[in-house]
This record gives structure tokens, C-alpha cells and sequence, in this order.
């Protein structure tokens, strides 16, 4: 007994399951390619860092007015037209960052926030808190000016100092129309270079923002600093230093005229050209070379990746829609007399030997001719010539045996053959009843 066992699973369950794991497929092979990869909050002093000394609520800031910044993890956003916003560590390379500044000068402008903190995360210190410790939180300690202040070539050595404002100085920062204090007085980084034009300083006129002053046209900046703006050459981008990065950072964010002062020197590096905002994490070691998945969905392999997903759609759509189950080949050489004659016939007709097989066949059938006429002669000419007789006894004489016998060995091509094949065949039947 045999029959179709129905299968358990219905086809929309098993289309179902096609269409969900190739999405799923497709979604971690774009992860892959776009970088999520995990948690962005690692390590601290860069922009998608939530610790004090990091600078994701400058990030979140200016999301509030409007603009999207990007947290870059690759070395070409260098070569773009933008603003670019460096936070090197304190351990970065001078060469590096001069580097970067040379590459930048007619591409956009470049801000740079210094380094003075050193981190613990307090996560890894083994100490009790009020609160829950959140991810990226860290303990700040040792505020000290990088070494690679003093190894920039590009800009020349910034002569960082970290010390402590005197009570009686006044107020303790001013610039571009605004004053306040700062989360720590007595750790304020200042830079005291030639080459700057102070933007923001201390009320005994160290520098804590300023631009280089390299002979370029940079007139919000210019205004900012109280200089006057003349037409000099407009074809280079200022380069912007911040020595205090508590001004910047996510512990300066915490007041509202310090947060205006980062804006404030944002939209003055600016100048009001609509570039786009970007933020570094190279420098930290968060960087990312590219891949192939990420060249795979990236112009101009976007293209062909595409089409392989549409090709891989219409290969499972036809398997899904196929009728029946899959047919088993063929063997190349089929099996049985049948065919074995066949390939026999279809050798000699290859090899052009038809004439050979006239006279095997004629024997063949002058013997069972003899067969149904119960003539037991066996020798060829003794045989015929008793089937012959026997023949023309039965009044059979008209079929004209010997001569289709003698046209058959004498056939030369297949034509001639069939013809003489067909009339013994008819002999023979007859030869039956």
C-alpha cells in the first residue's frame, strides 16, 4: 500500500520561517557592516563617552538645536568637508594630530578639546555608592597637561599649565560676551602660545580657547576674540584649541552659561558655513577599518549586492513554488534489449557499415520462416530452397521469397534495407497462420 504522507509543517509556516530568517540574515550582515557591535560607551575623554571627562552631552546638546552631529569611527572622515572636533587622549601621538591638522586646512575647520583628567570607572573601584553606578561613570584624578601639547608641529607647542585660580582674581573665565566659573578652580588647564588669539581666558588673561592666528580670514572668530577682521586669505580653515576641556566637557555641561560658551565656540569655528559636525573616536582607540560587509552595502558594490539578494529571493521563491518532488536524471546509458539494439543500430549507422547487415538479417529470417513451416534443413541453401516450396505449396509463390531474400543482402542503404526487411517480416507472419 502505498500513498503521500501530508508534511507538518503548512506552507505559510514554512514560508514564514524562509522570510523571517533571511531578514535576520540580512540584519546581522548590516550590523556587521555598520559597526553595531556593541556598547559605544567605552572608555572615557571622547564623544560617546558618559563619563565626567567625555563629551556626549555636547553631542546631545546640539542635537537640541538642530544638528546631527556623527561620531566617526574611521580615518576618512579626515578627507571630508566638515567640522571636525578632535579629543585626543593623553597618551595620543603629536605626529598624529599634526597630521590630521596639515590634511584639514582646505577641507574645514578643526577643533581641538585638550586633555587634563585622568579616569578610574567606578565600576571597577571597590567602593560603596548612594546611587546606582551606571555604565561609563568614572572617578576623575591627577589633572595634568598631555604630553603631546608640546609635539604638535602643525601648531607649535601650546606651554599647558594646570594650576588654581587665585579667590581674589575675579571672575574666573570670560569670552565671547559671557563669564562664569568652572567645576574645579583649582585645576584649570591654560596654554599661554604666541600663535593663538585668545577666545576665552581667565580673569588674569590665561587662554583657555583660542584660534591659530596663521594669517587666514576668520571673521566670527575675529569678533569673538575683539580682533580686527581684515581681508587676508580665505582660503584656509581655522584651527581651533580648547586648553580646558572642562568648558566642553560632560562636567562643564552641568552649567548652563558654560554650556552656551561651548556653543558659542562651536558656531564661531563655524562661521556660518552649513558644514557638518564631526566627532573623532580614532585618536581614542575606538576606530574601525572597513570590511568586505561594509564595502558590500557601500556605493558602488551596493548595486550587486542587491541584485544577489533579488537573485537569492527568486531562487528560494522557485524552489518553494516547485510541483512535485525532484525527478531523479536519467542514466546516460539506459538499460534492456530494446535499447541495446539501439545503440547497436546506432553504432553501425555512425560507423557506415549497412551493408553488413543485410545478409545476418536475411539468415535470421529464413530461419524462422523454416521455424513456422517446420522445415529442419540446416544448411543455407538447402533450407531456402525447402522454404521456397513450401511457399509456393501454399500458394504463397506471389510474395516472391527467394528474390526479397536476394534484394535484402544485395541492399546497400537503409532505404533498400527497411524495404526488404518489411517484406520478409510480412513472409514470416504469414508463414504463421
Amino acid at each position: 500500500m502505498s500513498g503521500s504522507q501530508s508534511s507538518p509543517f503548512s506552507p505559510k509556516a514554512v514560508l514564514a520561517m524562509l522570510v523571517v530568517g533571511a531578514a535576520a540574515f540580512l540584519l546581522l550582515l548590516y550590523a556587521l557592516s555598520a559597526g553595531w557591535t556593541g556598547d559605544d560607551n567605552k572608555g572615557s575623554g571622547h564623544a560617546a563617552s558618559n563619563g565626567l571627562d567625555g563629551y556626549s552631552a555636547l553631542v546631545a546638546l546640539l542635537e537640541k538645536e538642530g544638528i546631527k552631529p556623527t561620531l566617526s569611527r574611521r580615518e576618512k572622515a579626515f578627507e571630508q568637508e566638515s567640522l571636525l572636533i578632535l579629543t585626543p587622549p593623553a597618551s595620543a601621538d603629536g605626529d598624529a594630530i599634526s597630521k590630521i591638522i596639515s590634511s584639514r586646512r582646505y577641507l574645514g575647520p578643526t577643533l581641538i578639546i585638550v586633555p587634563k583628567w585622568s579616569a578610574l570607572p567606578l565600576d571597577r573601584l571597590k567602593v560603596k555608592f548612594e546611587t546606582d553606578v551606571k555604565p561609563g561613570w568614572v572617578h576623575l584624578v591627577a589633572p595634568s597637561p598631555p604630553a603631546w601639547g608640546e609635539g604638535v608641529d602643525t601648531i607649535g607647542p601650546l606651554d599647558l599649565k594646570v594650576g588654581a585660580i587665585r579667590k581674589d582674581a575675579g571672575v574666573p573665565w570670560h569670552g565671547f560676551g559671557l563669564s562664569g566659573t568652572l567645576p574645579d578652580s583649582k585645576a584649570v588647564q591654560s596654554f599661554s602660545s604666541g600663535q593663538f588669539v585668545s577666545l576665552v581666558s581667565t580673569a588674569g588673561g590665561q587662554s583657555l580657547a583660542g584660534y591659530l592666528d596663521d594669517g587666514g580670514w576668520y571673521p566670527a572668530l575675529a569678533q569673538a576674540a575683539g580682533e580686527t577682521v581684515s581681508e587676508e586669505d580665505d582660503s584656509v580653515w581655522p584651527v581651533v584649541i580648547v586648553s580646558e576641556p572642562d568648558l566642553m566637557n560632560n562636567y562643564g555641561m552641568a552649567d548652563q552659561t558654560r554650556a552656551r560658551a561651548a556653543m558659542q565656540i562651536v558656531n564661531a569655528t563655524l562661521d556660518d558655513y552649513d558644514l557638518p559636525i564631526v566627532f573623532d573616536l580614532t585618536l581614542n582607540g575606538l576606530g574601525r577599518s572597513p570590511n568586505l560587509l561594509t564595502l558590500a552595502f557601500t556605493p558602488p558594490f551596493l548595486a550587486a549586492t542587491l541584485c544577489l539578494i533579488l537573485l537569492s529571493f527568486l531562487i528560494a521563491w522557485r524552489g518553494f513554488v516547485r510541483f512535485g518532488p525532484p525527478l531523479r536524471d536519467a542514466p546516460a546509458i539506459a538499460l534492456g534489449k530494446t535499447q541495446l539494439a539501439r545503440n547497436g543500430a546506432a553504432l553501425v549507422e555512425r560507423a557506415k557499415r549497412l551493408r553488413l547487415l543485410g545478409a545476418p538479417y536475411a539468415e535470421l529470417m529464413i530461419a524462422r520462416i523454416a521455424h513456422n513451416l517446420g522445415i529442419r534443413a540446416t544448411d543455407g541453401q538447402e533450407r531456402l530452397a525447402a522454404v521456397a516450396r513450401a511457399l509456393t505449396a501454399r500458394q504463397m509463390s506471389d510474395l516472391e521469397f527467394p528474390q526479397q531474400v536476394e534484394a535484402l543482402k544485395n541492399a546497400r542503404n537503409a532505404r533498400d534495407l527497411l524495404r526488404a526487411a518489411n517484406a520478409l517480416k510480412k513472409i514470416e507472419r504469414m508463414s504463421r497462420s
